[in-house]
Protein backbone atom coordinates (compact mmCIF):
# COMPACT_ATOMS: atom_id res chain seq x y z
CA UNK A 1 0.00 0.00 0.00
CA UNK A 2 1.30 3.38 -0.99
CA UNK A 3 -1.03 5.48 1.14
CA UNK A 4 -3.69 4.72 3.70
CA UNK A 5 -7.14 4.13 2.26
CA UNK A 6 -9.68 6.37 3.99
CA UNK A 7 -13.44 5.78 3.77
CA UNK A 8 -15.84 8.61 4.50
CA UNK A 9 -19.57 9.04 4.14
CA UNK A 10 -22.79 9.24 6.04
CA UNK A 11 -23.74 6.78 8.76
CA UNK A 12 -25.03 3.59 7.19
CA UNK A 13 -23.10 4.07 3.96
CA UNK A 14 -21.14 0.85 4.54
CA UNK A 15 -17.78 2.25 5.65
CA UNK A 16 -17.08 -0.42 8.29
CA UNK A 17 -18.31 -3.36 6.23
CA UNK A 18 -16.43 -2.27 3.10
CA UNK A 19 -13.37 -1.22 5.12
CA UNK A 20 -13.03 -4.73 6.56
CA UNK A 21 -13.29 -6.25 3.08
CA UNK A 22 -10.68 -3.83 1.72
CA UNK A 23 -8.26 -4.54 4.56
CA UNK A 24 -8.51 -8.28 3.89
CA UNK A 25 -7.87 -7.82 0.16
CA UNK A 26 -4.94 -5.44 0.76
CA UNK A 27 -3.44 -7.33 3.69
CA UNK A 28 -3.69 -4.14 5.72
CA UNK A 29 -4.89 -3.35 9.21
CA UNK A 30 -8.42 -1.95 9.58
CA UNK A 31 -9.38 0.81 12.00
CA UNK A 32 -12.87 2.22 12.47
CA UNK A 33 -12.38 5.63 14.10
CA UNK A 34 -15.60 5.41 16.14
CA UNK A 35 -14.68 1.99 17.55
CA UNK A 36 -11.12 3.17 18.19
CA UNK A 37 -12.37 6.19 20.16
CA UNK A 38 -14.78 4.02 22.16
CA UNK A 39 -11.96 1.65 23.08
CA UNK A 40 -9.64 4.50 24.10
CA UNK A 41 -12.35 6.21 26.18
CA UNK A 42 -13.83 3.04 27.66
CA UNK A 43 -17.38 4.10 26.77
CA UNK A 44 -19.71 4.24 23.80
CA UNK A 45 -20.16 7.32 21.65
CA UNK A 46 -23.72 7.59 22.97
CA UNK A 47 -22.35 7.65 26.52
CA UNK A 48 -19.79 10.34 25.57
CA UNK A 49 -22.53 12.49 24.03
CA UNK A 50 -24.73 12.01 27.09
CA UNK A 51 -22.04 12.50 29.71
CA UNK A 52 -19.81 15.16 28.14
CA UNK A 53 -21.58 16.45 25.02
CA UNK A 54 -20.84 16.31 21.32
CA UNK A 55 -17.82 18.67 21.53
CA UNK A 56 -16.00 16.26 23.84
CA UNK A 57 -16.44 13.49 21.28
CA UNK A 58 -15.35 15.77 18.40
CA UNK A 59 -12.19 16.68 20.34
CA UNK A 60 -11.35 12.98 20.79
CA UNK A 61 -12.06 12.46 17.10
CA UNK A 62 -9.59 15.20 16.17
CA UNK A 63 -6.86 13.66 18.37
CA UNK A 64 -7.46 10.24 16.84
CA UNK A 65 -7.27 11.55 13.26
CA UNK A 66 -3.91 13.14 14.00
CA UNK A 67 -2.69 9.88 15.55
CA UNK A 68 -3.99 7.65 12.75
CA UNK A 69 -2.54 9.89 10.02
CA UNK A 70 0.91 8.70 11.07
CA UNK A 71 0.13 5.03 10.41
CA UNK A 72 1.10 3.07 7.30
CA UNK A 73 -0.72 0.24 5.47
CA UNK A 74 -4.07 0.99 7.07
CA UNK A 75 -7.67 1.13 5.89
CA UNK A 76 -9.45 3.75 8.00
CA UNK A 77 -13.22 4.00 8.25
CA UNK A 78 -14.18 7.43 9.56
CA UNK A 79 -17.27 8.32 11.56
CA UNK A 80 -20.04 10.10 9.66
CA UNK A 81 -19.00 13.52 10.97
CA UNK A 82 -15.22 13.09 11.04
CA UNK A 83 -14.32 14.79 7.77
CA UNK A 84 -16.65 17.72 8.42
CA UNK A 85 -13.74 19.12 10.43
CA UNK A 86 -11.03 20.58 8.16
CA UNK A 87 -8.26 19.63 10.63
CA UNK A 88 -9.35 15.98 10.52
CA UNK A 89 -9.55 16.06 6.74
CA UNK A 90 -6.06 17.60 6.39
CA UNK A 91 -4.54 15.14 8.87
CA UNK A 92 -5.94 12.04 7.18
CA UNK A 93 -5.20 13.26 3.64
CA UNK A 94 -1.50 13.78 4.48
CA UNK A 95 -0.97 10.06 4.12
CA UNK A 96 -4.25 8.83 2.70
CA UNK A 97 -6.54 8.62 -0.31
CA UNK A 98 -10.16 9.46 0.57
CA UNK A 99 -13.09 7.55 -0.92
CA UNK A 100 -16.61 8.86 -0.31
CA UNK A 101 -19.24 6.13 -0.09
CA UNK A 102 -22.32 7.83 -1.48
CA UNK A 103 -25.81 6.55 -0.58
CA UNK A 104 -29.34 7.96 -0.70
CA UNK A 105 -31.32 8.97 2.38
CA UNK A 106 -33.68 6.06 1.63
CA UNK A 107 -30.76 3.60 1.84
CA UNK A 108 -29.55 5.15 5.11
CA UNK A 109 -33.02 4.85 6.65
CA UNK A 110 -33.40 1.25 5.48
CA UNK A 111 -30.00 0.19 6.76
CA UNK A 112 -30.37 1.96 10.11
CA UNK A 113 -34.09 1.51 10.81
CA UNK A 114 -33.46 -0.60 13.95
CA UNK A 115 -30.23 1.10 15.04
CA UNK A 116 -30.36 2.71 18.50
CA UNK A 117 -26.61 3.36 18.90
CA UNK A 118 -26.31 6.62 16.94
CA UNK A 119 -27.00 9.69 19.07
CA UNK A 120 -27.68 12.00 16.12
CA UNK A 121 -30.45 9.66 14.92
CA UNK A 122 -32.35 9.49 18.20
CA UNK A 123 -35.13 11.80 17.02
CA UNK A 124 -38.83 11.36 16.44
CA UNK A 125 -38.62 12.12 12.71
CA UNK A 126 -35.56 10.11 11.58
CA UNK A 127 -36.27 10.71 7.90
CA UNK A 128 -36.25 14.48 8.32
CA UNK A 129 -33.10 14.31 10.48
CA UNK A 130 -31.25 12.18 7.93
CA UNK A 131 -32.25 14.41 5.00
CA UNK A 132 -31.21 17.57 6.86
CA UNK A 133 -27.84 16.14 7.91
CA UNK A 134 -27.18 14.75 4.43
CA UNK A 135 -27.94 18.10 2.78
CA UNK A 136 -25.38 19.80 5.06
CA UNK A 137 -22.77 17.07 4.88
CA UNK A 138 -22.74 16.02 1.21
CA UNK A 139 -20.93 19.18 -0.01
CA UNK A 140 -18.31 18.74 2.74
CA UNK A 141 -17.89 15.05 1.99
CA UNK A 142 -17.43 15.87 -1.70
CA UNK A 143 -14.79 18.47 -0.84
CA UNK A 144 -12.87 15.93 1.27
CA UNK A 145 -13.10 13.06 -1.21
CA UNK A 146 -10.50 12.17 -3.78
CA UNK A 147 -13.03 9.73 -5.29
CA UNK A 148 -16.81 9.40 -5.00
CA UNK A 149 -18.16 5.84 -5.08
CA UNK A 150 -21.76 4.72 -5.51
CA UNK A 151 -22.25 2.59 -2.39
CA UNK A 152 -25.79 1.47 -3.21
CA UNK A 153 -24.29 -1.75 -4.64
CA UNK A 154 -23.41 -4.89 -2.66
CA UNK A 155 -20.36 -4.37 -0.40
CA UNK A 156 -18.16 -6.80 -2.36
CA UNK A 157 -18.86 -4.94 -5.60
CA UNK A 158 -18.13 -1.55 -3.95
CA UNK A 159 -14.91 -3.03 -2.55
CA UNK A 160 -13.78 -4.16 -6.01
CA UNK A 161 -14.57 -0.74 -7.50
CA UNK A 162 -12.48 0.99 -4.83
CA UNK A 163 -9.61 -1.47 -5.25
CA UNK A 164 -9.47 -0.93 -9.01
CA UNK A 165 -9.22 2.84 -8.51
CA UNK A 166 -6.81 2.63 -5.58
CA UNK A 167 -4.48 0.16 -7.31
CA UNK A 168 -4.42 2.22 -10.52
CA UNK A 169 -2.91 5.23 -8.77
Amino acid sequence: MKKNLILCGFMGSGKSTIGKLLSEKLGARFIDTDTYIEQKEGMTISEMFEKYGEQYFRDREREVCEELSKLQKTVISTGGGTLLNDDNMRALKKNGVVFLLNVSSRTVLTRLKNDTTRPLLQQADKERAVKMMLSKRIPLYNRAADYVIDAEEAPRKVCLTILSIYNAQ
